[in-house]
């Protein structure tokens, strides 16, 4: 049986992006999924290795065409080159003579632009980055964004803030509660990343602004490691990074038996969103609530009590438990269940953690307590939430932090109340 020929094939992308690790993932699934094989040559740091890239005697390259260093540098290959990026508002911005798989910019702005509509605002704002060639992605989801603005005849309120380094943190974060005070509230704000939106949400809670119901949040990305980082978990618009992965891998094969695709362009829309705590704007009625809720989101899984959160109001237990009663219909000991729960359903989807650090975690004073608030809310046990999950079984529980649980345990329920003040 004839061997197939191997190619040498270079991936240029930086590996500590969310963005292009799954366009990577996607290059991995393509290659698992047909006969072609080939050898991978990429670097954590790949930049060091563009002076002379041109002159590579590899067969083939799939680069990150949104840096300007890698666009430049392979300009001058003669190898075949599929080039992944941004889309543009503008044709003449697309590089000539390569193939080109591009994330759709303006849809991913659309789709966080209609999401906050249907969570009920009717303000929004953009965070974005500094102009430079390096961010010239950021720039078209500014142009998209100024697009639905016009289109819907409101005024763009777009703030770009600085670049990310130490020596200017404190005043990033200063100039960014600026901002966020000045701006009229409710106000829905779409962050170009998951990064930028991580940052604002830290500066939402210094600065003590409510989120969602002052300030609703929703970011790009949909980055576990962002979502790790916040108090409140974060909304985020996943982009179809896989698919273009896959879909570059598809031509790159192309031309290595050759297929003429220069010119050819290929735009991926986004997979859909992930939607959290920061954009479930649900416009309370009373401001201790309001105040109430967006402390219970911060600390709810470190154990926090009734009393405590009435201290941070200022007012007391019971008449918070009245307005929680009123607005609510439900006891502030149940909120700070449902997002005990909520933290819970998320860590096990992810399938990789034990049930005994779940509940730890999560502010469970144990796991039979855990296992009573599963079994009454969801059906089912932790144990079985988890194996469901990881095995996608028809009538698996739905997405863990979907809205609701409105039959959330009381403090008339008959089980262990371990957990209650």
């Amino acid at each position: 049986m004839k061997t197939p020929k191997s190619h040498r094939i270079a991936l240029l992308f930086n590996a500590n992006k969310i963005f292009d690790r799954e366009i990577m993932a996607g290059i991995a699934a393509h290659l698992a999924s047909t006969r072609a094989s080939w050898d991978l040559f990429l670097e954590e740091d790949f930049r060091c290795r563009l002076p002379g890239i041109e002159h590579w005697q590899g067969d083939g390259i799939i680069a990150d065409f949104d840096d300007p260093a890698v666009q430049a540098a392979l300009s001058r290959s003669r190898i075949p080159v599929v080039a992944v990026g941004g889309s543009y508002e503008n044709e003449s911005n697309y590089p000539g003579g390569v193939p080109y798989v591009a994330t759709d910019n303006f849809k991913l702005i659309r789709l966080a632009y209609d999401h906050l509509i249907e969570a009920g605002l009717r303000r929004f704002a953009l965070f974005s980055l500094p102009e430079a060639m390096e961010n010239r992605w950021a720039q078209e989801r500014e142009n998209a964004f100024r697009t639905l603005m016009r289109r819907d005849k409101i005024e763009p309120d777009i703030y770009r803030g600085q670049g990310t380094n130490a020596p200017s943190w404190d005043e990033a974060v200063e100039q960014q509660i600026k901002w966020l005070r000045s701006l009229p509230k409710p106000v829905g704000i779409i962050a170009v990343t998951d990064a930028r939106a991580r940052q604002l949400l830290q500066a939402c809670i210094i600065a003590g602004i409510e989120v969602p119901e002052q300030v609703a949040l929703i970011g790009i990305d949909n980055d576990p490691l962002a979502r790790m980082l916040t108090r409140i978990p974060l909304s985020s618009v996943i982009q179809g990074a896989q698919e273009m992965g896959r879909a570059a891998a598809h031509l790159l094969d192309q031309m290595l038996n050759g297929a003429r695709l220069a010119g050819t362009r290929i735009l991926v829309p986004p997979a859909g969103i992930n939607v959290l705590a920061s954009s479930r704007h649900e416009p309370a009625k009373h401001p201790h609530v309001m105040r109430a809720r967006h402390f219970i989101r911060q600390y709810a899984c470190q154990g926090i009590k009734t009393g405590q959160v009435a201290d941070y109001v200022g007012i007391s237990r019971s008449s918070l438990e009245s307005y929680f009663r009123q607005e609510l219909g439900c006891s502030v000991h149940d909120e700070i269940l449902r997002f005990k729960l909520d933290a819970a359903t998320s860590m096990l989807a992810r399938g990789d953690v034990g049930v005994g650090d779940v509940a730890l975690s999560c502010g469970f004073t144990s796991v039979q307590y855990m296992h009573a608030v599963f079994k009454r809310e969801l059906g089912c046990t932790p144990r079985a939430y988890q194996d469901r999950g990881a095995h996608g079984a028809p009538g698996a529980p739905d997405a863990p932090d979907a809205p609701g649980h409105a039959g959330l345990i009381s403090t008339n329920d008959a089980i262990d109340h371990s957990d209650d003040d």
